[in-house]
């Protein structure tokens, strides 16, 4: 059945800045206190969104999240006005109205493990929206999301929606970034391997530095909610010592598509047994596996961390090849660039590399693979998906006009203060699921 991967990316919310929240992501503390520019963080993305769309990719958009979450400082003891609660947790707790302000759900590969309806038992395309429940400020991403991809998804014809997994640390779920999917071609079923950091029951080893915030008991509950039988599954644990480098999730030492898994040497532990049952699986589906795997005196882990090259998008052209999308911190390391000028001139599936700016991102510790969530649709699924979220070139113009109108081009963390920085968000984000069509999906629309 014909099928397309639509690419879902976060559009960057108006609180966008530089707090250092996420421990294990090197580049997020490494920035803490740089000054953002939300405006230019938001543009950035959609010029990537619409570029892919020019190149007959399929590419949509996922709304920001209200910030500063409020509702949240009210369950933590903060009462009067809006006002007030700013003013009195930037006096009291300032480290609870940075986390409450991050505009982390921008990095959409974190919402949900999503299946599409070719692998699942019941022929539905099932999503679970992910608990992130190892960093606070991204914990509180859940109802947002779920209310988002719900209305986005509303046909219960095709979708199914799950609830994020329990808030706690033995179900750790961040999303699409652990997961990967390997098929013939999009619309045959395929085998979906789910990486995990850690074993809460049973488990021997883990990283000692960062915490490892995937749980194989997590991707395993995934799997199941999702009607996804073994021989279509691959549960494999990320090399620990690659976490303790600062690889936090797999989409920073790996990428799938189609039936390529693009990695490093060091990605996973015990390698060479989980890349031959991720073969002799996918040939059950009839689909040769092909990994390409990068060498460590070619790329370095730490490069890998850096460049961010692994965190790239790797998509199917019209010929068949593919082209892999990188940031521009890839072209300017020489070791990294010396290495993809090589593969595309080696004769194999990846013959192209694009460069997109992606600064503002990037420093905060997200790449391109971590701005989108891969949605496989078929044809008739696509139909159903809200229309008013499908990238074209009224839609671009619409949305890069109202981050003109709505976005600073400068954003300190003493800002996240300002009362009238929340009015604006909402003012924004009211008018936003107006142009988009979804509806009240925000806490303060009800």
């Amino acid at each position: 059945m014909k099928a397309y991967e639509v690419n879902f990316d976060g559009l960057v919310g108006l609180t966008h800045h530089y707090a250092g929240l996420s421990y294990g992501n090197v580049a997020s503390t490494s920035n803490k206190s740089v000054t953002a520019n939300p405006q230019l963080a938001a543009k950035q993305g959609l010029a990537k969104m619409k570029a892919l769309s020019d190149m007959g990719f399929k590419q949509a958009v996922l709304p920001p999240q209200e910030r500063p979450h409020v509702e949240v400082l009210r369950q933590l003891g903060f009462d009067g006005t809006d006002a007030q609660v700013l003013a009195a947790v930037s006096k009291q707790a300032p480290h609870l109205l940075s986390a409450v302000s991050s505009a982390s759900s921008m990095w959409t590969a974190n919402a949900a493990t999503m299946s599409p309806s070719s692998d699942s038992v019941d022929g539905r395309a099932h999503f679970t929206v992910a608990n992130l429940n190892n960093k606070f400020h991204r914990a509180i991403e859940a109802d947002t999301t779920s209310a988002t991809l719900r209305s986005i998804f509303s046909n219960d014809r095709y979708f199914v929606h799950h609830d994020a997994l329990p808030q706690q640390s033995v179900m750790g779920d961040e999303g699409a970034a652990n997961h990967n999917r390997l098929c013939a071609d999009y619309g045959s079923a395929g085998v979906q391997v789910f990486v995990y950091g850690r074993q809460a029951f049973g488990g021997t080893v883990e990283p000692v530095r960062y915490p490892a915030r995937q749980t194989r008991e997590a991707s395993e509950a995934v799997a199941r909610l999702h009607q996804l039988s073994a021989d279509k599954t691959v549960f494999v644990q990320q090399n620990p010592d690659v976490i303790d480098q600062g690889v936090f999730h797999n989409d920073v030492i790996a990428v799938s598509n189609g039936n390529v898994l693009f990695h490093h040497e060091q990605a996973f532990l015990n390698q060479s047994a989980a890349l031959s049952e991720i073969s002799e699986k996918l040939a059950k589906q009839n689909a040769d596996f092909m990994s390409i795997e990068v060498p460590t005196n070619r790329v370095s882990v730490d490069d890998a961390v850096r460049t961010y090259l692994f965190n790239s998008q790797l998509l199917t052209k019209p010929d068949g090849k593919m082209l892999l999308i990188v940031p521009e911190e890839s072209r300017q390391n020489p070791q990294v660039w010396s290495y993809l000028s090589e593969l595309i001139a080696s004769g194999g599936p990846i013959n192209e590399v694009k460069v997109f700016d992606l600064r503002e991102s990037m420093r905060n510790g997200g790449g391109p693979a971590c701005l989108r969530q891969r949605v496989v649709l078929t044809e008739e699924e696509l139909q159903a998906v809200a229309p008013g979220v499908l990238m074209n070139d009224h839609l671009f113009t619409t949305l890069n006009s109202w981050v003109d109108r709505f976005y600073r081009d400068r954003l300190v963390e003493s800002d996240l203060a300002d009362p009238q920085l929340l009015v604006e968000n909402r003012q924004a984000l009211d008018e936003l699921t107006q142009i988009m069509g979804l509806g009240c999906i925000y806490p303060f629309q009800k």
